[in-house]
This record gives C-alpha cells, structure tokens and sequence, in this order.
C-alpha cells in the first residue's frame, strides 16, 4: 500500500532549534585569519578535533605563513601544499626513529604527520566519479601511507589494512571496500564496532576511538561512507549503502575473527545518517548503533541549506554535499532533488522498525539540524537520545561520556 504525503514528507520547521543563530554567519568564513584565529586555533592548541593526534608547534608556522601569503581559499593547491614539507619532515624525523629501535616514539611523529596532512586535505574529497581535487588526493594518499606506518607498529593489535569484497556491488559501484581493522590480543572471538566516517573525517581519523574499543575487548572496522574519498558505493544511488553494508557482514563472517550476535555501528556526522539506515535496513545483524550529529531528512531541505554555508563547517559545505551525494558540481540540483531521493523520511526507511537506536547531538548543531534527531521518535521503533543543550555539532566535547556507556551496556545485554 502506497503511504500518504502527510506520512512521508514533513516541511521545514517555521522557527529552527538552534534560533537567530540559524540566520548569522560565523565569523571565520571571512577568510585563512579568521578561520584560524576565530575557529581553529584553540582546538588546535588542544589537539582536539580536527586536530587530534596533531601538535600545536607543527600548525602555527603553516597557519602564519598562509595568512602572510594572504592564501584565503581552502579548495587552492597553494593552501593544500602549504602542510606537505612539514608533513614529510615529520615522517622523516619518525623514520629515523623507527630505525633506531624507537617505535613508539616513531608512531607519535607518524600520528602528527598524518594530523598535519588531514588538515592539509581538508575538508572534503571524493574519487567517486573521479577525483574531486588532485592536490588534496596526493596528501590524502600521503597520510594513508604514514599512519599505516605508525599503526603497523601498535602492538599487540596492529592495525590491519583489508580489501573487502564488495560482492553485494551493483551498477556503478567499484569491486573492493577500503577498511581498517584492529582486534583485540589473543585469537578469540572479539564483539566489534563497526565504525561509519563522515563527510572529512576518514579512516586515519579514529585513532582513540579504536583505542577505545580494544580497552573495552572489542575489534573495530572502520571504513568510509558513499561519496567520500576511497568508499566504492555509488553515492547517487540512494540504495548503495545497504549493498556496502551487505558485503562487510558477509566478510565479518567469513573471517572468522568477529562475535556476530555483538555487533555495534557508530555513525560520525555524515556518517550518522547511514548509521540511522543501518538500525533498519541491518537490524537483524546489529545489536545496537548510534548516530551522532545525524541529518536525516531537514538537512537536504533547501530551507535548511540556505544558510548551511556560513555556519560551523570550515568552508563552504554545499558544494562538498553536492558531490558527496552524486550531483558533482551541480548545487542547484542537489538542493532541488537531494531530499525527495536521500530523506529517510520520504523514502520510508524511518517507517521500518529498528535495532536499539541512541541519536545524539548539540542543540545547537548548524550541519544537521537537531530536529533530525527528534524526528525519529514519530516514527518505527522506540528510540533513545542524549541531546547536549548550546553545544554544536555533534555534541562535542561532552558526547563521549553518554555514548561509551551507551555501548558497554548494549555489548553487556547481548551476553
């Protein structure tokens, strides 16, 4: 039976959540200065995101030099060039150290090179159809090939780079699935997490979370999502994400390493949205998930998008969302056809019944607009939510604390 327009579409909100701050553009969309002087340079001198495992010392000369050279643009090969030399001096420094013997001191210089190239490939990259950025695709290969450097050497569970089957793929999508895998000592049966990046925050990205997981005994498979850099599924096809998940499920279990009835999926921003998919379209195979800083259906509302461009994310975000969901470089289309093809709303998936759901966001989120999470309590399956009152995207820095016990006592239910 086909489902009425009232059950499949809801309009955009008359007042939004996060209030004025909806209309105002934050300041450090005005330029390099601003950006780091408003935004970035504090959370780097803690390295916190973006900046986790980075230095301070390594960033403020490529900062100071880009605002000498007056280099505003964060899409121009001269900003993505600028963090290369001290990238490589770092991997250089790190190898010098390995050879000695040194590995641990060797990994924290790799983790910093790596920092360093992830702000240089900043913020958004994709090959799917083809490389969106030939510079920031050179440093994105560079820092895939030094923090495996570093993460080789994480004894007693090295990180592991797999290929995985994309057996489930269809039409447009490519024939292996880029992975991280990390597993607890010890050869047994580990419960895992299945860990879904965001929109530029990719594999290399989640070093303590996977720490994390190993402290907890659980195993961690981190990939990325349809339509950022190395995911194979076709990110104009909606349904691309289920055939991705398809083919991880049917390579856990050949593999032989995973408990299957302990399986988690945690979804990261962009990632947040297939995290919410999973918990339907997956459940059966899923214990429990969380989405955090999920935009499921007012974030591909034009309404919503209208002002997206100067809020939190570091550059313009509808371009990078135009090309994350298969329109390229066409904006104007993906702000006229991306909710009725993408909304989990519209497409009924919010209608199905779940695994055990936990959504979690700042009220004051401007990339997904809280009101996505709210929704999915009118619809399907009971939900649970810890919603961080003033904070932005994602919850941050206070989210941890409600997510981590989340998960310890799903992992513990399913004993």
């Amino acid at each position: 039976m086909a489902l009425d327009a009232a059950a499949t579409s809801r309009p955009a909100p008359k007042q939004w959540l996060m209030g004025e701050a909806f209309e105002r553009r934050m300041p450090h969309h005005e330029g390099i200065r601003a950006l780091w002087e408003t935004k970035w340079r504090f959370p780097c001198t803690k390295a916190v995101y973006p900046f986790h495992d980075g230095a301070f010392e390594d960033f403020e000369p490529i900062f100071l030099d880009l605002i000498a050279r007056d280099v505003n643009d964060g899409t121009s090969p001269e900003y993505t060039n600028a963090f290369v030399p001290t990238a490589k001096s770092l991997e250089r420094r790190g190898d010098d150290l390995a050879a000695r013997g040194d590995k641990e001191e060797a990994s924290k210089l790799y983790l910093r090179a790596a920092c360093v190239l992830r702000i240089a490939r900043f913020a958004y990259i994709t090959s799917f159809p083809r490389v969106t950025d030939p510079a920031k695709w050179e440093a994105w290969e560079l820092q895939k090939k030094i923090y495996l450097k570093a993460g080789r050497s994480w004894s007693p569970s090295p990180l592991s780079e797999v290929l995985i089957p994309h057996a489930a793929a269809r039409g447009r999508d490519r024939d292996a699935i880029p992975a991280y895998v990390r597993v607890p000592p010890g050869g047994a049966k580990c419960p895992a997490v299945i860990l879904l990046t965001g929109l530029d925050g990719y594999r290399p990205d989640n070093t303590t979370r996977c720490d994390e997981f190993l402290a907890r005994g659980w195993g961690s498979v981190v990939f990325e999502i349809p339509g950022t850099a190395d995911c194979p599924a076709d990110p104009a096809d909606a349904s691309s994400p289920d055939r991705l998940l398809d083919s991880v499920f049917a390579w856990m279990r050949a593999d032989g390493r995973f408990e299957m009835a302990s399986i988690l999926c945690w979804g990261l921003s962009s990632g947040g949205y297939y995290a919410v998919r999973a918990a339907h379209t997956h459940r059966q195979y899923l214990k429990g998930v969380v989405a955090q800083g999920a935009g499921t259906h007012h974030f591909f509302d034009p309404a919503w998008l209208a002002r997206a461009d100067g809020h939190e994310y570091p550059f313009r975000l509808t371009p990078a969302l135009a090309a994350k969901y298969g329109f390229e470089d066409d904006v104007q289309a993906y702000l006229e056809g991306a909710q009725k093809k993408f909304s989990l709303l519209e497409t009924g998936i919010l209608r199905m019944p779940s695994t055990r759901l936990l959504l979690v966001n700042g009220t004051l989120d401007g990339l997904m607009p809280i009101e996505d999470s709210m929704l999915l309590f009118e619809y399907g399956s009971p939900k649970e939510a810890r919603f961080f009152t003033d904070a932005l995207h994602m919850g941050y820095p206070m989210a941890n604390s409600s997510v981590y016990p989340w998960m310890e006592e799903v992992m513990a239910s399913a004993k």
